[in-house]
């Protein structure tokens, strides 16, 4: 009886190649373990050798991680499997790297933050308080922050959506060169820049005071690049058979726009909006130069200084004292959660008004 080469190999834990042979493989739960046995042995050398920071612990406990996987798999699975676990282990461990500062942050804005963060905090303003005392709030900030925001939306938005229509559906030639080449200069526009145009042009030479309005307008210079850039990857990303089918049925292209291409790519276009109005939020310099700040409540945009939330944390922190930081630590938790409800509100509006395919 002649024995195969399966015969001759015991049936352990494996997966066939493509000869039919049982290859050894670990078990799940390696590289949970090899993670606690680098955390471990980092805890051990940064202890043994006198180390106080736990960033040098982490960095260390990720290479013991990458090093100890590659190791494991070569003795076990050999050399080609584990190539494919050091680049799993890699993307893991800067996966890891990436999260522990923004977790970090968010952890050490919270715990601050929360101290002073409650219902008086937020229907308040700083009109008459003394900043070297406790109390006072951020609802002029908040008010000033949401008005500037939804105007610079208003402008910015229809201006670089149909400018990315242009540029997808009808542009040809120099100009549609030209229109490119500058969207992409504005997109790495600094927002300095930006504040002192507006100043320049809308304050200096047009005469027009220090307003909302005015650190709206520098907003929308800088949040249209990036509208015009989204909505234009999104747009191309919609098949020419769609366009094609609907041309073929007599629709004219400007229903075929409205009707088929943007109703198919509405949710990476809100997307797009929303990453831009991210970017506006935490904007301090147009505002410091063109909202000039404002202590009291000013529910018009269009007359008068306003505050708004970047600039209030800026303030408060320079002030340089524990109530001023307090406030300060509060802001920017504010700050932090408006963003995030406008990004929770984005994709609900995106899967909203994505179209709906039957099974």
């Amino acid at each position: 009886m002649t024995a195969t080469v399966n015969d001759t190999i015991p049936e352990a834990a494996g997966v066939p190649d493509v000869l039919g042979i049982r290859q050894p493989r670990l078990p799940r739960w390696a590289p949970v373990a090899t993670a606690v046995g680098a955390v471990a042995a980092a805890v051990a050398i940064g202890l043994g050798a006198g180390l106080s920071n736990r960033i040098q612990w982490g960095l260390i406990a990720a290479l013991l991680y990458v090093a100890g996987s590659y190791a494991l798999a070569t003795a076990v699975e050999g050399r080609r499997q584990a190539k494919d676990r050091l680049a799993t282990a890699l993307m893991w461990a800067a996966f890891v790297l990436a999260v522990i500062p923004l977790a970090s942050l968010v952890w050490e804005t919270v715990d601050r933050g929360a101290k002073v963060l409650d219902a008086e905090f937020l229907t308040h303003s700083m009109n008459g308080v003394i900043t070297l005392q406790p109390g006072g709030g951020l609802y002029h900030a908040l008010l000033g922050t949401i008005e500037q925001v939804a105007l610079a939306t208003v402008i910015s938005v229809p201006i670089g959506l149909l400018t990315a229509i242009y540029l997808v559906e009808y542009g040809r030639g120099r100009l549609s060169l030209a229109v490119t080449f500058f969207v992409d200069v504005m997109t790495g526009i600094p927002s300095i820049v930006a504040g002192l145009f507006v100043l320049s042009v809308w304050i200096m030479i047009l005469g027009f005071g220090y307003s909302g309005f005015a650190g709206a307008l520098a907003l929308a210079i800088l949040m249209m690049p990036v509208v015009v850039r989204s909505t234009e990857e999104m747009l191309k990303l919609v098949p020419n058979e769609l366009r094609e089918a609907s041309y073929a049925l007599g629709v004219p292209k400007w229903k075929t726009i409205l009707k088929i291409v943007l109703p198919t790519s509405i949710g990476g276009i809100t997307t797009g909006v929303m990453l831009s109005v991210a970017r506006i939020t935490g904007e301090t310099a147009p505002v410091l130069l063109l909202v000039f700040g404002n202590p009291a409540i000013n529910n018009n945009p269009f007359e008068g200084s306003q505050a708004s939330l970047p600039l209030y944390v800026y303030e408060q922190w320079a002030n340089g004292n524990q109530a001023s930081w307090d406030r300060a630590w509060a802001a920017a938790l504010v700050l932090i959660a408006f963003v995030m409800i406008l990004n929770l509100l984005a994709r609900g509006i995106a899967r909203w008004k994505a179209p709906k395919t039957g099974r």
